[in-house]
């Protein structure tokens, strides 16, 4: 049977492939006029170069010598398109947002589950609508001490590491480490980790491998996208299981360790609901997290609306899993850059502390009063403008239509043969890349300084040309958090962690630079390694405390 299932399977992808060819040679791009890159593979395309470790520069050139929308080379030399248009974003994510959807494969379901991440239609709709609660700005205020409790441990722990004086340490485990705790304590009612002292986990390390081991840049990914798309889920689970590949492997071992912890917590919730614990019963009825909600919803079923709102097993897992990776990652690669940028430029670092101890956030404040620390905020702004979460310079959002349509674009862009484009018709299925952090530093809306760091930029009023662009992004004229209905669910839930985590340690530690070169590498987040043949996610700084 084995033989059998192999050799249909090497028929059904060999059947693929000439199909691909004959459709790749014999029909005219729709796109032959747009400007882009040569493909530098049939099989690949330009996925290397968009999606490589060390990609940004080539897709910083992409974006400056071929414009806001150009055409590139998908697998099996599909035609792609390459936007950062504000215009043409603003269409496909709130104008037209129902034709355009997220393209989700198998293999990303395979990994995470049928999560918010990959979820589409009344599915998304119904898990969004559900979980929205938990990022208001009323649940926010009611958490912001327990994200001080649980960064205060996090400084303690750090005093206990350096308290022989000055330290190089691994900031972006520790920061790992924090936000883990932090998603847990904030979204789960879940603890994960004391920080109270540097101890190894298991559990934070394979989620914080997860990005670095993304398949985006392997030869799996065409193969795993292709059977995804023509076979039956059970039979590219099997692919992606028997496929010799280590880091394929590696990833599989990743999501399961990430699921059996999923199917833990949820199973403690269920136990103590039927033990009757006093505190769970009150967590759960007052629905003040996401696994109180999911336990409304899900585990008691007398508690919900109707037996069709409810969520699945694999969905609720799936909701879990995919929480613990997107709050721990993005969130901790961020707060890590920015301690970086803080040490790199010593005045920014002095400056912000001074605000800091000023509002004495150096204990805990409100979540109104942390807000209105103005340069704080505009840090914030500033790094999540220039490095954005997910992913800097690389492949971000891919998406296609479902029906033929139309991109209309802020300014025109020229053709191959020298004519003005105002628009451009896409077949139905085109693949659009989406680059976020593109329209981010796009030069004609922020000016010739849009590449570089300047936490004053959102100080002062900004150009006239951000306003004018219309950018559809969910935050402060940015895509950082994407837009529409697909923007991140959790950006205020993000932005208050990072202020928070902010105003505790850089009222009691100095950041320097250590002397080991940090290069950040693209995947699903941007991630710093030491050199840039290391594949390990780690970021040593000097530390220092200032106060006790």
């Amino acid at each position: 049977m084995r033989l059998d299932s192999s050799l249909i399977l090497a028929c059904v992808l060999l059947g693929s492939v000439l199909v691909w060819t004959v459709r790749k040679f014999s029909t005219a791009s729709p796109f032959r006029n747009l400007p882009g890159p040569p493909s530098p593979s049939f099989l690949k395309g330009n996925i290397q170069q968009l999606s490589g470790r060390h990609s940004n520069e080539w897709v910083a050139h992409l974006a400056e010598t071929y414009g806001a929308l150009s055409k590139i080379t998908g697998p099996f030399g599909r035609p792609w398109l390459h936007v950062y248009d504000p215009k043409a974003l603003y269409s496909i994510t709130i104008k037209d947002q129902d034709i355009w959807l997220k393209n989700n494969t198998v293999a990303n379901l395979s990994l995470l589950g049928p999560g918010l991440l990959v979820t589409a239609g009344a599915q998304h709709r119904k898990q969004r609508k559900m979980l929205t609660p938990v990022f208001s700005i009323a649940y926010l205020r009611s958490i912001t001490s327990v994200f001080y409790e649980t960064t205060f441990k996090l400084r303690d722990g750090l005093i206990a590491d350096i308290q022989d004086g000055p330290k190089e340490i691994d900031i972006l485990g520790w920061m790992g480490r924090a936000a883990l705790e932090l998603v847990g304590q904030g979204a789960l009612g879940y603890s994960f980790d004391p920080l109270v002292e540097d101890v190894h986990n298991d559990f934070a390390e394979a989620v914080k491998s997860f990005f670095a081991i993304a398949l985006w840049r392997s030869i799996a990914f065409p193969v795993l996208v292709l059977g995804s798309k023509l076979l039956p889920p059970q039979w590219a689970d099997w692919i992606a299981d028997v496929f010799p590949s280590k880091r394929v492997q590696r990833m599989r071992y990743i999501t399961r360790t990430m699921k059996k912890r999923s199917e833990e917590i949820i199973a403690e919730k269920r136990a103590a609901l039927q033990e009757g614990d006093r505190s769970t019963l009150q967590q759960v009825a007052q629905g003040k997290d996401i696994m109180s909600i999911l336990c409304n919803e899900s585990v008691k079923a007398n508690m919900a609306a109707s037996q069709k709102e409810q969520l699945s097993n694999e969905e609720l897992t799936a909701q879990i899993s995919t929480f613990i990776l997107a709050g721990m990652d993005t969130t901790s690669n961020a707060t890590a850059r920015l301690l970086y940028l803080l040490a790199e430029n010593p005045s920014v670092q002095k400056r912000l502390r001074e605000e800091i101890l000023e509002a004495q956030a150096g204990e805990e404040i409100s979540y109104d009063q942390l807000n209105e620390l103005p340069f704080l905020d505009s840090v914030c702004r500033e790094t999540l403008r220039l490095y954005v979460s997910v992913p800097r310079r690389i492949l971000n959002i891919i998406c296609r239509p479902t029906v033929d349509t139309v991109l209309p674009l802020h300014e025109p862009i020229r053709g191959e043969d020298g004519s003005l484009i105002t628009e451009v018709a896409v077949p139905k299925g085109t693949v659009a890349v989406l680059n976020l952090w593109a329209c981010n530093t796009n030069k004609s809306i922020w000016g010739e300084d849009a590449y570089e760091w300047k936490p004053d930029r959102f100080l002062s009023p900004l150009p006239r040309t951000v306003e004018e662009a219309r950018i559809p992004g969910v935050y402060s004229n940015l895509m950082s958090f994407h837009g529409g209905s697909r923007s991140c669910i959790g950006f205020k839930y993000a932005q208050l962690e990072l202020k928070v985590v902010l105003s505790v340690l850089v009222a009691n530690f100095n950041f320097e630079l250590s002397d080991k070169e940090i290069v950040w590498n693209n995947a699903g987040v941007a991630y710093p390694t030491v050199g840039k043949e290391s594949s390990k996610p780690e970021m040593p700084l000097k530390v220092s405390v200032i106060r006790s």
